[in-house]
Formats: C-alpha cells, structure tokens, sequence
C-alpha cells in the first residue's frame, strides 16, 4: 500500500454526528476533501445544507441528515435510514460551566444524555450493522482533557468524557475481531463557539502560556488531520487509543527557568 492509500478516504462512507459547527464540522469538511462521501447530522439542518452545498462547490461528496442525539427515535432513524457507514465520528457535545452543587436535575440529564447516552446508542446501533456486514469499520470518538484528568466547574462533562475514554477501551477489545478500530481523540483547549468568550480573557491566556508547551489555544482544524488518519487505512493497526491534541499540556509544563 502507497503513502496515498494510507491517508486516502476515497471510497469511504463517513458519518459525523455533531457536524453543523466547530470541531465536528472540521473533521466533516478535512474527511470530505480527503475523498470521503460525508454525512454530516445534526439539530441544525439549514446549516448543514449550507456547510454541505459549499463542499459540493470544491466537487466533494457530501449529504445533511438530521440528528438529535437526546432522541432515541432520532438516532435510530438516522442508523435505519443513512445506509452503510465504514466511519462514525461521535462529537456531539455540550457543556455547563457550574459548581458541581449547583447544577439542576435538567442540566445533568441534557449533558449526559448529550454527551454520552446518546453518543453510546449511535455507535452501538452503527457497530451492529458494522459486524453484520463483515467488512470492519472506525469509531472515533471525541473526548476531552477530563478523559484524562480533572478540572474544577466541569464535573458532570467530566462524567461524560471519562466514561467516552472506558467506552473506547472496551469496544476497541470487544470489537477487534471484526476489524473495528474504536479509538478517542482527546482534545485541548481548542477555540469553539461553545467556549469562544472564555478564550476571549487575558486571564486564561496568560494562564495558558504558562500551562503547556505550545502558548495558546488551538482551532478546530487542529484536530481534523488527525480524525483524517485515523478514518484511513493508515490506522488499521491502531485501537483502543486516547490520542491528545492539546499543545502538549497534558504531557508539558513551562517553568521560568532559564540556564545561564
């Protein structure tokens, strides 16, 4: 096999649930142009259209389904209706910013069954149909820092990415006699809508600057090259990781130290 058929998605199906806006429309978009009939799914489908007609314009193949990921019946007529999938990116997610007292019995469920029941259910239905055709497959799941570590006013997001980085694990060690690579993209701090006014603070990136290798926040498109590789056959040997794309903070620190 040649460079170009490692990295190569041509001839693929990608499925991208949570793709109408920063990092889930990054990887949608990076998987497209890399040759892969995409499938982006989301609430928001006037967006989705708009996202998937500028991909048709570059000559990339590309659809819009809908998907609420809080809704059974959504997610399964999304896996009953999208056809045969060779790649799934779970990256739906949201989060609320409270002390772990303070949260309401509504803003526990809507993140966990965001984050993680509903993500569970779609890569359990799309893996079924994955085995029953025999022809193997990729699951990737989008995690967080809190898969690896924790930090304070985020304990139930943390709940969700901890339990998405087991998930990984089990279903990479269950399902890799089917030829099913399960594995956990572990973003940092990258700048999304969803965080874009805390990034906006002196006081976080001063902070930063002194918090890891790299001094700044990353961009969605940060982590689409890497959701590229590991849709492709390049990764076919790869399973059950927790790969970070986070400026090195979760292996780095900076200290003021210098040598004379």
């Amino acid at each position: 096999m040649g460079l170009r058929e490692w990295f190569s998605l041509e001839g693929r199906r990608v499925l991208v649930a949570g793709a109408s806006r920063g990092i889930g429309l990054a990887i949608a978009q990076a998987c497209a142009r890399a040759g892969a009939h995409t499938i982006l799914a989301a609430r928001s489908i006037d967006r989705l259209a708009e996202h998937v007609q500028a991909l048709q314009r570059e000559g990339c193949s590309a659809e819009a389904r809908a998907l609420d990921v809080t809704d059974t019946d959504s997610i399964r007529a999304l896996v009953a209706s999208v056809g045969e999938v060779d790649v799934l990116h779970n990256v739906a997610g949201i989060n609320i910013r409270k002390r772990y007292t303070d949260y309401s019995p509504e803003e526990y469920e809507r993140i966990m069954q965001t984050n993680l029941h509903g993500l569970a259910l779609l890569a359990r239905l799309v893996g079924q149909k994955m085995i029953e055709r025999g022809r193997g497959g990729k699951i990737i799941f989008i995690g967080s820092l809190m898969s690896l570590f924790g930090l304070p006013y985020m304990a139930i997001y943390a709940m969700t990415k901890s339990a998405l980085a087991g998930l990984t694990r089990a279903l990479a060690a269950e399902w890799g006699r089917y030829n099913i690579q399960v594995n956990c993209i572990v973003p940092g701090f990258i700048v999304t809508d969803l965080n874009r006014e805390l990034w906006q603070q002196p006081v976080m990136l001063d902070w930063l600057k002194h918090a890891q290798a790299i001094p700044h926040p990353g961009q969605p498109e940060d982590v689409a090259p890497l959701a590229v590789f590991l849709s492709g056959r390049g990764s076919d040997y790869i399973t059950g990781q927790l790969i970070a794309v986070d400026g090195g903070y979760s292996t780095t620190a900076v200290w003021p130290y210098v040598p004379a």
